[in-house]
């Protein structure tokens, strides 16, 4: 009979833990240690971040191994958020701390701070002092700075100890807040700049003397935590927002930006949005639906309509190319067509995932609605991306083609067939342009149908007509 494997025990007392061999390091030691381990093994840094390979990971790089707290500034959407969770992933997979129910702290074993930690280390047999195990999962928080009160992260007198008897200048009248608490290890801090000017001046004395004063009384014992935050430059950089002495004290400031190559975007995009092609309604999505989602993104963020200090988040592409899909499967339910596949008419129901998402520049706007902003994005996109395939694979017969009188109405309920009918016969350039081959599927033409469509309408070549949730393109 097999013999079952037997699971080492950890250790469960002081004595235990000492004989294990187990070593305490502070916590920036041990991230520098794990990253260095984890690059010197060649392993993937930050699973999952496409687009920083070149800029923003060399630098959080250097300022793990420089043991530097951190300051992620750069636009809405850009991952900062992201970043600074997945850091947790060079903690150790758990750490040991004095097991005792008065002690609020996840006290080193070793070097324990609070002041009954020192009094039961030292007063009673190290067999006697329990240890517990802190998993690398809950050594991670993070909290955003609107409402934050200087209780919530740093602490506060607690009025039932002061009932008791306890003296206010005592350790154990203190009930602490989210850093303290976070005692061997990470504290985030989401949007700074909105952070209370005496919250910022608690944060400021924990990164300089790594101390707690509250209402007058300090605490002086030194909190090991690497401490991160975030921020919109707009707002970081505006006089009065962030207290100089806390901007003195982050060690790295680390200037994250949106996708430089639209490939990319598209990449992100797709990654980020998580959807399954397949199943029971299938899609199979052209490759210009993905770069005119993506070029939508690109276009709003130069727009004069569009407030840059804000930005663009990532989100509104995901968000926009997950509509799109579930408009495409809408139509592949509701007709009985498979496989689904996406055309612009789909976009039509951008209007969704888009409104709340853009922060309009009141100045350039000049009245615009943001449904009106959002429509001239769709049709910079769709132009911007329908001139590159002309220019690379020169659709000449297509202007041809719908020049000749030929009208055509389409919608996002209309079935496949009645493109077919329309466009018997698909031009040997549009199989050469389009990954997707137009002759073979009745979807796949609808699509590529209605691109060439919206392309010559943004190009000034055909006119539209809008009617009752339905567009007819004609010469």
């Amino acid at each position: 009979m097999a013999q079952e494997a037997t699971a080492v025990k950890k250790p469960g007392n002081l004595r235990e833990l000492r004989e294990s061999g187990w070593v305490s390091k502070t916590i920036k030691d041990e991230l520098r240690d794990n990253f260095l381990k984890a690059l010197a093994s060649g392993e993937t840094l930050f699973p999952g971040i496409l687009g920083y390979d070149s800029t923003v990971i060399p630098e959080i790089s250097i300022a793990l191994i420089a043991g530097h707290d951190m300051l992620f500034l750069g636009e809405k959407g850009q991952g900062k958020s992201r970043l600074m969770r997945t850091l947790a992933r060079f903690l150790d997979d758990e750490i040991p701390y004095i097991a005792h129910p008065e002690i609020p702290l996840h006290d080193d074993p070793y070097k324990p701070i609070t002041r009954l930690g020192r009094e039961l280390v030292a007063s009673v047999p190290e067999e006697e002092v329990p240890i517990a195990w802190w998993p690398r999962s809950e050594r991670y928080v993070e909290r955003l700075a609107p409402g934050t009160k200087f209780a919530d992260i740093i602490g506060e007198i607690d009025p039932a100890k002061l009932a008791g008897g306890t003296s206010m200048s005592a350790e154990s009248a203190l009930h602490f807040g989210l850093i303290p608490r976070m005692h061997r290890g990470i504290f985030a801090m989401n949007e700074v700049p909105e952070l209370d000017e005496l919250v910022q001046v608690g944060m400021f004395n924990i990164l300089e003397e790594r101390d707690v004063q509250i209402r007058g009384y300090p605490v002086r014992f030194d909190i090991d935590v690497l401490i991160l935050f975030s921020a919109n430059p707009a707002t970081y950089n505006r006089s009065g927002k962030v207290i100089p002495q806390l901007k003195d004290r982050i060690g790295s400031v680390i200037h994250t930006h949106y996708p430089r190559e639209r490939d990319l975007g598209i990449d992100i995009m797709e990654q980020e949005a998580g959807l399954d092609l397949g199943g029971r309604f299938p899609v199979v999505v052209p490759r210009f639906m993905k770069e005119i989602v993506e070029e939508i993104s690109i276009a709003a963020r130069k727009s004069k309509y569009i407030d840059h200090a804000s930005g663009v988040s990532a989100r509104f592409s995901i968000a926009n190319y997950r509509t799109m899909i579930a408009s495409a499967r809408q139509r592949s339910a509701r007709l009985s067509e498979a496989p689904a596949v996406p055309r612009i008419s789909d976009l039509g129901h951008l209007y969704s995932s888009s409104l709340g998402k853009l922060e309009l520049d009141l100045m350039g706007s000049h009245q615009m609605s943001e449904r009106q902003i959002l429509d001239s994005l769709v049709a910079e996109a769709v132009r911007k991306v329908f001139e590159e395939y002309v220019d690379r694979h020169g659709l000449e017969e297509i202007a041809q083609i719908f020049c000749q009188g030929v009208k055509i109405e389409v919608g996002d309920l209309l079935p496949s067939a009645q493109y077919t009918e329309r466009l018997k016969r698909v031009p040997p350039a549009w199989d050469k342009a389009f990954e997707l081959n137009a002759s073979s599927d009745p979807a796949v033409r609808a699509s590529c149908v209605e691109f060439v469509l919206a392309g010559l309408y943004a190009t000034d070549q055909i006119s539209r007509a809008q009617t009752n949730g339905r567009i007819r393109y004609e010469t």
